[in-house]
């Protein structure tokens, strides 16, 4: 059965009226319910029913995400299994757009706004870890974004992990790295368990991103992704394209969120989004950048183009 074919199908009291996005091992989709209203419900695909380490995998995802309350997280509604085994999810509906979406059209974005997402994010992250949660997959893919309101709310913590958590419980094996290349911190690469510091250099990579549209490391390949995350540093902000300018402060944030010793970033998430939104507030008062000095053929050029006016008007 494929996903499409349940739109108009009632699950559980759910009535799918739109698919609105796919996954690997999942689908999502806008639905209506007689006392919640309008909810997202995320459906695991019917191929993987019967295997039993993507269904807990799935239900771990559900567990984590009821664990964390705050505005800024989507609110799990009901966690439940209908006709023909579907297993789903029922979340609150997040309005707004898929922040990777916002950014690829909008990126980059005034350092003010970059803050107010920043700081949703980790109060959301904060929350999270605070629950005992690393959510080892943050990545503009995982928020929502509601440019109108400018309101953030974290998705999908279906590689979370908790912290307390003993070995033999884990999914995921050692020696095999669960996230998004683009996002992941580099301790994580190894596949053993992270703190809650990786979280704050996936959501220092946001910022970055949000900044300049760009990443703080270039690659061809996941293979040479892998290599430079592991032995090399990132690219400073202010450096990431041409023509990009970034104030000292904003940039001295970021790249401290972006050390490659844990124990080099921000004690928390939460003090790196307020060191983060400081720095804004010292670049909004200070001077904007000089422009750059004509280089010295393009004055000769222009010097000489006035003397021949001028000998025209002779």
């Amino acid at each position: 059965m494929s996903h499409q074919s349940i739109v108009g199908r009632n699950l559980a009291g759910y009535t799918l009226s739109a698919l609105v996005g796919e996954g690997g091992t999942s689908a999502v989709y806008r639905a209506e319910h007689p006392e919640h209203g309008t909810v997202a419900v995320k459906v695991l695909r019917e191929k993987l029913r019967e295997d039993r380490t993507a269904v807990a995998r799935f239900v771990r995802e559900a567990r984590f995400g009821s664990r964390v309350h705050h505005p800024s997280v989507v609110r799990t509604i009901e966690i439940g299994e209908g006709d023909a085994g579907l297993h789903f999810i029922a979340t609150e509906w997040a309005a707004g757009e898929l922040l990777e979406r916002y950014a690829r059209r909008k990126a980059p974005l005034a350092p003010d706004e970059v803050a107010g997402i920043v700081e949703q994010i980790a109060e959301a992250v904060h929350a999270a870890h605070v629950a005992g949660i690393v959510h080892r997959d943050l990545k503009p893919d995982n928020v929502m974004y509601d440019p109108a309101t400018h309101n953030v709310k974290l998705l999908d913590f279906g590689i979370a992990a908790d912290t307390e958590i003993g070995a033999e419980e884990r999914l995921t094996r050692a020696g095999f790295f669960v996230g998004t290349l683009l996002y992941v911190a580099p301790e994580a690469l190894s596949g053993e368990m992270v703190s809650p510091a990786a979280d704050q250099w996936s959501l220092a990579t946001i910022a970055y991103y949000l900044l300049s549209s760009c990443h703080p490391y270039g690659a061809r390949t996941p293979r040479e992704m892998f290599t430079k995350l592991l032995s090399q540093p990132p690219t400073p902000l202010g450096k990431a394209k041409d023509g990009l300018y970034i104030a000292p402060a904003i940039e001295s944030v970021v790249m401290r969120g972006l050390s490659r010793d844990p124990a080099k970033r921000y004690p928390s998430v939460r003090e790196f989004a307020a060191a983060f939104r400081a720095a804004v507030a010292t670049a909004a008062n200070q001077p904007a950048a000089p422009a750059a000095a004509p280089d010295d053929d393009e004055t000769l050029l222009e010097k000489a183009r006035a003397l021949f006016r001028g000998r025209k008007k002779r």
